[in-house]
């Protein structure tokens, strides 16, 4: 990192001198069109798709329903990303939704945004992730049983360190990573869908002649949690905001990477849900706890150990993906004030943000040391969703507010009212099924309310308490 205090990066984006006049270091920008893709469709495609659609199907009762939720959820995933387009470019900061809905609605509201992301959110994602990768990565190690937790801990852990380092060291080797990965789980997804075409050239039929026959009533209740979980396996979508300035041309390149990214992710979800059931049948699709690898049971033979690598090497992928975009939300949060100067500052040489990646690390290694992360997780869930809505909304206000500010992309007023319709309907839904929950993951956020008081707005501290802050800091 710098030595020098005035060769560290802290400043707002426009800055490009420090105060005694020698250039800041800054990030650069080395995050083409592809490297962009690589980003959106990265982080999207996890292990959900592979792991467990058996949800969405739960909750649809039929499988030409589950196929409809599947396709609409990647409509409105479309939409959002339009809106966060706009905003990308008319607020051209990394962060993505945190430096939108602080410079839109104020400083609480961004904190809060940014405590829940730094508490909870990021940190407990990146985690399952890494478990995830770790247990798959093993599966073929221990055919007969779970591997042991402790394995899994370690591997995991290792996982996370490994991708620091390179995340750390430079920006093009982690892109690069980036590439690799989501090339090799589209690679994964072509051979389920090409598999399931092949099922259906045989005339292979393991679903009813109907395919809106109801395995049981159809409920509003239970479509509408279809819909929540088909939007939870689409999350990932605004990632490509969180580093708006590292992008080469950002106002080409983020529609552009958006246009490209969100359409084949709905595609491949699609058509990959089509392919399992050309050969499970409904009951067999729910009954298993990982249907990518049931399907390469049935189909692949000898070769079916595909499967469970396609999941690792497509979760490895994700945390390389989640670790990359999240350090740059906590570098935006400390270089608007709102995290320690520490961690907004970037290696003079690599412009990598390590003190922010290093923290991601960190507090992702401290949460896979507890037992409660799945619990977490669906706590801030709820909160998470609240945030999207919140920001698609502040394209609106900031359409009344500023009509005259430049807007190099300008989408109809209907798509965020189409999407905040969409997220009302969620968020409602969610309350009434889940309101302990829900009402645990607004605590949650809200514990941010007197950090921020303490920590941000009150400005005029003592002079023995910013000394004592510092000495522990240095």
């Amino acid at each position: 990192m710098s030595s020098s205090g005035t060769r560290r990066r802290a400043a707002s984006v426009p800055d490009t001198d420090t105060d005694d006049g020698e250039p800041a270091v800054t990030l650069k920008k080395e995050i083409g069109l592809l490297s962009a893709c690589g980003i959106i469709v990265g982080n999207i495609i996890g292990s959900g798709i592979f792991v467990s659609p058996k949800g969405v199907l739960e909750n649809c009762s039929s499988v030409g329903l589950a196929l409809i939720v599947w396709t609409l959820t990647g409509v409105i995933t479309a939409i959002s990303a339009l809106c966060y387009a706009e905003l990308g470019v008319t607020i051209p900061k990394s962060g993505g939704d945190y430096s939108y809905v602080k410079d839109i609605f104020g400083g609480l509201a961004g904190f809060l945004r940014l405590w829940i992301a730094v508490l909870v959110i990021y940190p407990t994602n990146q985690a399952v992730i890494a478990l995830t990768f770790a247990n798959y990565a093993l599966q073929p190690l221990f055919p007969s049983c779970f591997p042991p937790e402790r394995a899994l801990g370690l591997l995991a852990a290792v996982c996370l360190l490994l991708l620091t380092w390179i995340n750390c060291f430079s920006v093009r080797w982690a892109t690069r990573v980036q590439d690799v990965f989501t090339t090799g789980k589209l690679l994964a997804l072509c051979l389920i869908i090409i598999m399931g075409v092949v099922q259906i050239c045989k005339g292979q039929k393991r679903n009813p002649e109907h395919a809106f026959h109801p395995l049981q009533p159809y409920d509003m209740g239970r479509i509408a949690l279809a819909f929540l979980q088909g939007s939870f396996a689409y999350a990932g979508w605004n990632f490509l905001n969180y580093v708006t300035e590292e992008l080469i041309d950002p106002y080409r390149n983020l529609p552009r990477a958006i246009f490209i990214s969100i359409p084949l992710v709905t595609f491949v979800y699609v058509f990959a849900n089509i392919a399992y059931v050309t050969a499970m049948s409904p009951q067999e699709l729910m009954a298993s706890n990982a249907v990518a690898v049931t399907f390469g049971e049935k189909l692949l033979g000898v070769m079916s150990w595909i499967m469970p690598i396609s999941v690792a090497l497509s979760t490895f992928g994700g945390v390389n993906g989640s670790l990359f975009t999240s350090s740059r939300l906590f570098f935006a949060g400390a270089r608007e004030g709102h995290l320690p100067r520490l961690l907004a500052m970037i290696h003079v040489n690599r412009c990598t943000p390590i003190p922010a990646l290093l923290f991601t690390c960190i507090s992702t290694l401290l949460m896979l040391c507890t037992s409660d992360i799945y619990t977490l997780i669906n706590y801030v869930g709820f909160i998470n969703y609240l945030f999207y809505g919140v920001t698609v909304a502040g394209q609106i206000v900031l359409r009344v507010k500023e009509p005259d500010l430049h807007r190099p992309i300008k989408v109809s007023l209907a798509w965020p009212v189409i999407f905040l319709i969409f997220w009302a309907f969620l968020l409602i839904f969610s309350l009434y099924s889940e309101p302990v929950v829900c009402c645990i993951g607004l605590a949650i956020m809200l514990s941010g309310v007197p950090v921020y008081l303490f920590g941000v707005y009150w400005e005029n501290k003592p002079k023995s308490f910013n000394s004592f802050v510092g000495m522990v800091l240095s």
